[in-house]
């Protein structure tokens, strides 16, 4: 299977197939029987896509119920680091995160169940980041988590001088202080 398991219960690397030759590559960058397979049964209803210079770190991002967003995210161009949260209350891993390499050369995708905070930090010179949601973006519904609160301790892989922030993303609350995914 083209998925491999990241030790939280229902966040997943997809791994897609690539074939290459001397005229490029192709691959399925999403297929809805294989994601079925897998179990992972939702139906995506917004693309978005963003372009970022390095140092750009969007996130931590969330949607509370009944407008949660489960994503599937990749980079077309250049690298990101990609970060999740695990918000779900009742998880046995509320509060870890997973961090992940997205890449152009990779071609990884990573799928965020709904229950995560997410972001990313664009580690190229640019970067060019898509996403499917299955569920509309709703302003009302949106939470966030302070990139750097020291209690999540996550390695962003740049110098925190170095992060480019919206102004948003600078007043978000601390993990414990944040909205509630309920």
């Amino acid at each position: 299977m083209p998925f491999i398991e990241t030790g939280i219960k229902g966040l997943k690397i997809f791994e897609p197939r690539v074939w290459e030759d001397d005229r490029g590559y192709f691959f399925e960058a999403f297929n809805k029987r294989i994601f079925f397979e897998e179990g992972l049964e939702r139906e995506f209803v917004q693309d978005n896509q963003a372009r970022s210079t390095f140092g750009v770190l969007r996130g931590l991002h969330y949607q509370v119920p009944p407008f949660a967003q489960a994503k599937l995210v990749r980079v077309l161009k250049g690298e990101v680091l990609d970060v999740v949260v695990d918000i779900r209350p009742e998880s046995e891993t509320y509060g870890s995160h997973y961090s992940t390499i997205l890449s152009e050369k990779n071609k990884r995708q990573l799928y965020v169940p709904r229950g995560f905070a997410h972001g990313y930090v664009v580690l190229s010179e640019t970067a060019e980041f898509f996403y499917k949601c299955d569920n509309y973006y709703q302003q009302e519904s949106e939470g966030g988590i302070f990139w750097s609160d020291p209690q999540l301790g996550i390695d962003w892989m740049i110098d925190p001088l170095e992060a480019i922030l919206s102004t948003k993303d600078v007043l978000l609350p601390r993990f414990g202080e944040h909205r509630k995914f309920e």
